[in-house]
C-alpha cells in the first residue's frame, strides 16, 4: 500500500518581495527533498504575500499598496514558475503553493501544482475571494475544480473559505482525491479564525475519506510592524489565525499542528486508511444518491473573448 511522507509548511513570505519569496521557497523545498519529503503543502499567496492591507484600509486609500502587490506578483508560466518547478524536480517532491498570479492588469489567487518531475499539472484560481479580497483578486472559472494526477496521487487543492462552498469541496471528493492540499493566509483574524481552518479541514477530510495538507503563512513581529507603519493598521488586526496541520481520513490531527513560528508538519500518509475510511463512508460511491442529490458543474474554461468563425456563424443560421 501506498505511504507518501508529506509536509505542511507554515513560512513568512519575504516581504514585498517576489524575487526573495521564491529563493526561500526554493530553499524550503530542497531542505525538505533532504528529509525525504514527497509532497509539500505552501500557504495562500505565499509569493509575493498575502494583501493584509485589503483587510485594514479603506478602498480609498489602497492605491498605492495593490499597485505594489501588482507589480510584484507572479506571471505563469515565468522564471519564477520555472524556477520552483526545477526545485521540485530536484528534490523528486510534488508541490502545491499559493501565489498572486498577475494577468494583464488582473490579479488572481491561483495555486500551482508542480509534479516529482518539476512540470506544473495544474494551475487553478479561487473561484470566489472572500470578502475584502473581492477589491483585489478576480474570479476563477471552474477548470481547476478538479483532483489531478501526480507522483503521490491524486491531488486535489482548494484556498482558504473555498472550504466553506460545500458545492466546490465536492466536485473534489467526487472526483477521488487521495490528498487534499488546502492553504490559508495565516497571521490573520486572530484565535476565531484558527479554529474555523481547523473545523473546515477535518470535516473534509471526513467527507472526502482524503488526506488533507493544510498550510497557513506566518507574519514575525518586524513583518507586522512594516505593515501597520504602511497601512495605519493595528498590529492586532494581523495577529494569530495559524492553523498548520496534517489530517487523516478519519478526520483526526495527524502530529502537533503550528499555530505560531516558522515551521513544518512532517507526517507518513498511509493510503490504507483512506479505504479503510471508504469501506465505511464512500461520498462518491455507496454513501451518495446521485438519483436524488447530484452536482452540476462547468469545469469549461471561461475567457474574455470567444471567436467563431464564419463558417460556423453560417451552420448556426441553417440550423435557425
Amino acid at each position: 500500500m501506498t505511504i507518501v511522507k508529506a509536509a505542511a509548511v507554515q513560512i513568512s513570505p519575504v516581504l514585498y518581495s517576489r524575487a526573495g519569496t521564491v529563493e526561500k521557497v526554493i530553499r524550503k523545498i530542497r531542505e525538505l527533498g533532504k528529509q525525504g519529503v514527497q509532497f509539500a503543502t505552501f500557504p495562500e499567496t505565499l509569493v509575493p504575500y498575502y494583501p493584509y492591507f485589503s483587510f485594514v484600509m479603506p478602498p480609498y486609500a489602497m492605491g498605492k499598496e495593490h499597485q505594489r502587490l501588482l507589480e510584484e506578483s507572479v506571471t505563469v508560466p515565468s522564471a519564477e514558475t520555472d524556477a520552483i518547478g526545477a526545485a521540485a524536480k530536484e528534490a523528486n517532491m510534488v508541490v502545491s503553493i499559493g501565489v498572486n498570479e498577475r494577468d494583464g492588469g488582473t490579479i488572481y489567487n491561483s495555486q500551482l501544482l508542480f509534479d516529482a518531475d518539476g512540470k506544473l499539472i495544474q494551475r487553478r484560481r479561487k473561484i470566489i475571494p472572500t470578502y475584502h479580497e473581492r477589491m483585489i483578486w478576480g474570479q476563477g472559472d471552474g477548470s481547476g475544480l478538479r483532483a489531478v494526477n501526480s507522483a503521490v496521487g491524486r491531488v486535489g487543492q482548494l484556498a482558504c473559505w473555498e472550504h466553506n462552498a460545500p458545492l466546490a469541496r465536492y466536485a473534489l471528493i467526487a472526483d477521488g482525491e487521495q490528498i487534499h492540499s488546502a492553504m490559508y493566509p495565516g497571521s490573520f483574524g486572530g484565535r476565531l479564525f484558527a479554529d474555523q481552518t481547523e473545523i473546515n479541514i477535518r470535516q473534509h477530510a471526513m467527507e472526502s475519506a482524503c488526506f488533507v495538507v493544510n498550510a497557513t503563512a506566518w507574519l514575525d513581529a518586524e513583518q507586522q510592524a512594516q505593515i501597520a507603519q504602511d497601512t495605519g493598521a493595528p498590529i492586532g488586526s494581523i495577529s494569530g489565525g495559524c492553523f498548520t496541520a496534517i489530517v487523516n481520513p478519519d478526520g483526526q490531527i495527524i502530529g502537533t499542528p503550528l499555530t505560531s513560528g516558522e515551521g513544518e508538519v512532517i507526517a507518513e500518509l498511509d493510503f490504507a486508511l483512506i479505504d479503510a475510511r471508504k469501506r465505511l463512508m464512500d461520498a462518491r460511491g455507496h454513501y451518495s444518491r446521485p438519483e436524488l442529490l447530484s452536482l452540476l458543474i462547468d469545469r469549461g474554461p471561461a475567457p474574455q473573448l470567444r471567436e467563431r468563425s464564419v463558417a460556423e456563424a453560417e451552420r448556426s443560421q441553417e440550423i435557425l
